[in-house]
């Protein structure tokens, strides 16, 4: 009995022991749960801090610039920009071991992604590169015939890949390779759409700036922001703006008192679809960095990549232009475009499917169709 009394006293003392060690074990953090941590003290807090500013402020200017220099500068920008997204979301699901027993695959995927960026710029920017060769005639043949057959061109391509996946195939490595097909398919969909559907703007004769309703008065007013690029070149632009750039003035008698100083006011109708896609990109484009939020979380990730320091990778920042950017060419699609044919496409579509005699031909006959009417027209 004296045992095991003897025994019990120590394990109680030594619990009331730990439990002391535990309370003051804790005070501290209690202590920094109320503050005594603070901010100032965290260097490591302060040092990410100055690369993200520093970050930014890189990415600002180089996007001020690049704006400042040109379509081409933009487009490259865009490539450039797809192909850094296209590393991140391919690494997403890489796995070392199946990639050591098959060599070439990444070798394939990028196979897929460079066929379809020569599909989609070769379709959408074979005007600008058709009235940059003009004056060269063997060259203006090779563009031609280029661009006449780029589909078949690229369907051949995107089929050699196919049948390289298909020979490459091993066994107990299909799910793998059948999953990293599909994924190399969303990528290209998910990287190409928004690009696709910017460069379908730029293309058109609206090419100004989607801004926020404030700056599109100032920024609408730049030939440089304004006015379609027909070639490649990097020369400056000069237009008539259209009449989306002109200012409208409203008269505001009756609104305002006698003695405010300004009667009238000046308003690009650019400032108004500014104004609906500035609502958009604050209530409806947050959403797609949600969405990406979740995506990593699916995953285990806290960023996509490391190619921005203190940001993490391209595609981190580009989550919720994916969502903007097909939003922005449906807006323009529905409310900026005029539904009709215009000259620049019907000269788009002569450039594209006729051959250079073909051109000749069509010019020739147009020459005499309108000297008859003009013969009509004076009898």
């Amino acid at each position: 009995m004296q045992k095991d009394v003897g025994s019990s006293q120590p394990s109680e003392t030594s619990g009331r022991v730990r439990h002391r060690k535990r309370s003051t074990e804790g005070t501290p953090d209690a202590s920094k749960g109320n503050g005594a941590h603070l901010l100032v003290d965290d260097r490591n807090k302060y040092k990410s801090m100055r690369i993200r500013i520093h970050s930014s402020i890189w990415m600002i200017g180089g996007l001020v610039f690049v704006i400042y220099m040109g379509h081409l500068y933009i487009w490259a920008m865009i490539v450039v920009v797809q192909i850094y997204m296209g590393k991140e979301l391919f690494n997403l699901l890489r796995k070392a071991n199946e990639d050591r027993r098959l060599p070439w695959f990444r070798l394939l995927n990028w196979h897929f992604f460079f066929t379809a960026m020569t599909f989609v710029y070769g379709r959408f920017l074979s005007r600008q590169l058709v009235n940059t060769v003009t004056s060269d005639k063997l060259l203006y043949k090779l563009v031609s015939g280029l661009i006449k057959y780029q589909m078949f061109i690229c369907y051949f391509l995107y089929i050699a890949g196919f049948v390289w996946f298909i020979l490459t195939l091993k066994k107990k490595m299909y799910k793998y390779q059948f999953g990293q097909y599909a994924w190399t398919h969303m990528i290209l969909f998910g990287c190409l759409l928004s690009p696709l559907l910017l460069l379908q703007i730029y293309s058109k004769e609206f090419s100004g700036n989607f801004s926020l309703y404030i700056l599109a008065n100032f920024l609408g007013r730049f030939h440089w922001l304004t006015c379609p690029r027909k070639d490649l070149s990097t020369g400056w632009l000069y237009c008539d703006p259209g009449p989306m750039f002109k200012p409208e003035y409203h008269s505001l008698s009756g609104w305002v008192p006698s003695w405010f100083p300004w009667k009238e006011l000046s308003i690009l109708p650019v400032q108004w679809h500014a104004l609906a896609i500035g609502l958009f990109a604050s209530i409806i484009a947050p959403f797609g960095g949600f969405f990406a939020s979740g995506f990593k979380r699916a995953f285990k990730l806290k960023d996509f990549g490391d190619s921005i320091p203190g940001h993490g990778g391209i595609t981190d920042r580009m989550d919720c232009q994916m969502v903007m950017a097909v939003f922005a060419y449906i807006y323009h699609q529905s409310f900026v475009v005029v539904q009709s044919f215009s000259i620049e496409m019907i000269l788009d579509q002569i450039l594209r499917n006729l051959t250079l005699e073909e051109q000749r031909l069509l010019y020739e006959q147009l020459g005499r169709l309108l000297q008859e009417r003009r013969f009509e027209d004076s009898d």
